[in-house]
């Protein structure tokens, strides 16, 4: 897998997962690439979406999970929880 742009990687999540995920990491940093082709199941849970998906392609970065109430949803919430919880 290639390295991409922060910005890059959370457009991608979005596209793919439908959630919205925020890392913060100084600018120009670089990324491994998201490159799942399913998302995720609606029946896993936020934490491990994150330890999964997530972390495995930004390191030791801080990541966050913001709901469709501009807020962080607990880390048991269903993935199809916070999916349902966004504007479409």
């Amino acid at each position: 897998m290639g390295k991409i742009s922060v910005a890059e990687f959370e457009a991608k999540v979005l596209e793919k997962e439908e959630v919205v995920v925020k890392v913060r990491a100084p600018r120009g940093t670089l990324v491994e690439d998201y490159a799942f082709e399913r998302k995720a199941a609606g029946n896993s849970s936020i934490t491990d979406f994150i330890e999964n998906r997530i972390a495995p392609c930004i390191d030791n970065l801080e990541v966050e999970i913001i709901d469709g109430e501009y807020s962080k949803p607990h880390g048991r919430t269903k993935m199809s929880t916070l999916r349902s919880g966004y504007d479409r």
